[in-house]
């Protein structure tokens, strides 16, 4: 798991890198598919889109699809604190009652992105671009004609947003994570803008055609996931003196960046022009949106997620309290928050025609 996920991603699986393979659930299964001549928002087209993907369980199973968080990939929802908590026996998601399908999204994982060798010239993706791709994958790859859910974290919960506008009728059950269903704004995304910017004004970027990886990247990406996840109530609990806050900046620092930058500048460019909200009416899923009460990138206190889900005529917020156990926007990446919530969700939503 590279550092630009464990400080920042909106995978919220930071908080631990154990996986969860081999007890509990069945070994995950890798694939790959190539989406043929896949166009993107900017009118561009790729021949040849590779997109890989992680399957659990049997496709004879109930289909869920998980969406991961920026910077991550399907391995980062295989920690134990998300999928050791979801997909085992008798657990909400368990593996021998569902097919679950975890994308690598466009420009992360193992999919296509600008470091496979196309740098600054790999096409500009955006979310849509990205749930497109997912859509591809999961019709015309997997063969899937009808989802019983689509649950993603951060950008996951971001994308399982566009899903319920862009395809209504394909799922019987959203559960977006970690997001608003409003546009991309306000210090979410000034703060997105000035870690992109601190990359991409670093000499060492050179536009793009960098021989190693820009020094400030740390800088940037440490700085952005301090400010917009871990929790308030949590960092004061774990840095209450200088000393101990200087040791956690430390440690920070000390741990190598393995993401490439231009990567990493396409991955969270892509959230620029997110905004679901003109869609909200088309949602006709059961819909459990799940954030954090502490969320630093999310905070319910500004009220424009409470007017957004009066526009969804089948959806509910559950929010998490903010405790010494919460991690802010990182709080998500631990399904024991809302098991129970995601276990009554799949019990009571109604299974719709496909």
């Amino acid at each position: 798991m590279n550092v630009s996920h464990v400080a920042l991603s909106a995978a919220a699986l930071a908080l631990t890198t154990i996986t969860a393979f081999a007890a509990d659930y069945p070994a995950p299964k890798q694939g790959e598919w190539i989406a043929r001549d896949f166009k993107f928002h900017t009118g561009e087209t790729m021949p040849a889109l590779r997109l890989a993907y992680t399957t659990i369980g049997e496709p004879t199973g109930q289909p869920v699809l998980v969406l991961h968080g920026s910077g991550g990939s399907a391995a980062s929802m295989l920690t134990a604190t998300f999928g050791g908590e979801l997909f085992g026996p008798g657990q909400p998601l368990d593996a021998a009652k569902y097919y679950i399908i975890i994308p690598d999204g466009v420009g992360h994982g193992k999919s296509s992105k600008p470091s496979d060798g196309m740098k600054t010239t790999f096409p500009k993706y955006n979310y849509e671009d990205m749930v497109d791709a997912q859509y591809r994958l999961v019709t015309e790859g997997l063969g899937v004609k009808h989802l019983r859910l689509v649950i993603g974290n951060s950008m996951g919960g971001m994308h399982t947003w566009i899903w319920g506008g862009k395809y209504p009728q394909f799922m019987d059950a959203l559960v977006p994570m970690a997001s608003q269903p409003t546009e991309m704004a306000a210090r979410n995304w000034m703060l997105r803008r000035m870690m992109l910017e601190t990359i991409k004004n670093d000499p060492d970027y050179n536009g793009g055609n960098y021989t190693s990886q820009p020094r400030m990247m740390k800088y940037a990406i440490n700085a952005y996931g301090i400010a917009t996840g871990g929790g308030t109530l949590a960092y004061q609990a774990l840095a209450p003196t200088a000393a101990k806050a200087d040791k956690m900046v430390d440690d920070r620092l000390a741990t190598a960046v393995t993401a490439d930058a231009n990567d990493f500048v396409y991955q969270w460019e892509a959230s620029h022009d997110y905004n679901p909200a003109p869609s909200l009416e088309k949602i006709a899923a059961t819909l459990l949106l799940i954030n954090a009460a502490d969320d630093e990138r999310n905070p319910p206190e500004t009220g424009i997620t409470d007017a957004a889900m009066k526009r969804v005529k089948n959806g509910r917020l559950f929010l998490i309290p903010a405790s010494s156990e919460t991690r802010g926007h990182l709080t998500t990446g631990n399904a024991k928050f809302y098991k129970k919530e995601l276990q009554e969700l799949l019990q009571t939503a109604p299974q719709r025609a496909m």
